[in-house]
């Protein structure tokens, strides 16, 4: 570990991305990509919302990369009695000293599991709103800092709509990416039963890395080079989905620098020190799609987010060199 830290956060960021991977890997198999998107996510500074089916690992890609960097972690079950205070914390007094405390809610770790975070109501959602954005918790006017670093991975049923609030669009755009763990191959299910068979493969996994580690690694990712062109490209490509007639509502400026901090994080775990429009185009469906609001007439001909956006990403020029 001591050797990790002491040379330079640069050099060392492909060798400690995989590394990580490597280590989630062995409770989460088969999803390579989306493991490295999660990871992503988290040296870019974002939040990740998972939407998929209930038993694909939501919860266990949160545990296995809280455990993965050496940070703590915290679940809220979101239900729909759960109040904002549980979440953020209250002030509550303290009989025996007789003053008033701040007692810290479950928002207060380095990785939090917002778990069918879409069954809270609207009021709870929106709690979270200033601990994504502003990474603090404000109570009775003082403002109370998170851990660094910070993430909130927050899960969701596609399936189930019964006794839900769908997320407002404010929300969404807090959220960097989404992701689609989706069900595994034959061949990565076989295994899973392997390794998990006997007892739960997360007892196995150890840190690879510290907080303070994953602060250099943020930190060397906000160094990469990004041109011009590439920033135009972007812009371009946000400015394309609030221009286009199938969408009622396009990406956010918010979206936009999402973007980019992910190109760089992108460019940095393939030791690159230089963003490419490729990176952009990569990272744009995870990172653009759940913000997009489809027109009701693109709706009702069954085109979807996604379908939209690979169309401007088709059309929208590509900035050729750096």
């Amino acid at each position: 570990m001591a050797q990790r830290r002491s040379s330079s956060p640069d050099g060392d960021f492909p060798t400690v991305f995989n590394r990580i991977v490597e280590n989630i890997e062995q409770v989460i198999q088969g999803k390579d990509e989306q493991i490295r998107l999660a990871l992503m996510c988290l040296l870019a500074e974002g939040h990740l919302l998972i939407e998929d089916v209930p038993g694909v690992g939501k919860t266990l890609l949160a545990k296995a990369i809280a455990r993965t960097i050496g940070c703590d972690w915290r679940r809220i079950q979101f239900t729909p009695d759960l109040l904002p205070t549980d979440v953020t914390g209250a002030t509550v007094y303290n009989q025996e000293r007789r003053e008033f405390e701040f007692k810290p809610g479950a928002v207060f770790a380095s990785v939090v599991l917002g778990d069918e975070i879409n069954r809270a109501s609207p009021k709870t959602q929106s709690a979270l709103l200033e601990a994504m954005e502003e990474r603090q918790v404000t109570a009775d006017g003082v403002a109370y800092k998170l851990p660094d670093p910070f993430m909130v991975i927050a899960t969701q049923n596609p399936i189930e709509h019964e006794g839900t609030y769908p997320l407002p669009f404010a929300q969404l755009d807090r959220f960097l990416m989404r992701l689609s763990i989706g069900y595994p191959s034959q061949a990565a299910e076989i295994e899973v039963l392997h390794r998990h068979g006997e007892h739960s493969a997360l007892l196995d996994v150890s840190a690879v890395c510290d907080a303070a580690l994953m602060r250099a690694m943020t930190d060397a990712a906000k160094t990469v080079h990004v041109a011009e062109s590439v920033h135009h490209y972007i812009v371009a490509l946000v400015a394309a989905t609030r221009e286009a007639p199938e969408l009622s509502l396009g990406a956010s400026p918010r979206a936009a620098l999402g973007l980019l901090r992910a190109a760089r994080v992108h460019a940095a775990a393939l030791g690159r020190r230089f963003a490419t429009p490729d990176d952009v185009k990569l990272l744009a469906c995870s990172v653009i799609e759940h913000r997009l609001a489809i027109a009701p007439e693109a709706e009702m001909s069954g085109r979807s987010g996604g379908n939209i956006l690979r169309e401007i990403l088709e059309r929208v020029p590509v900035p050729i060199g750096r």
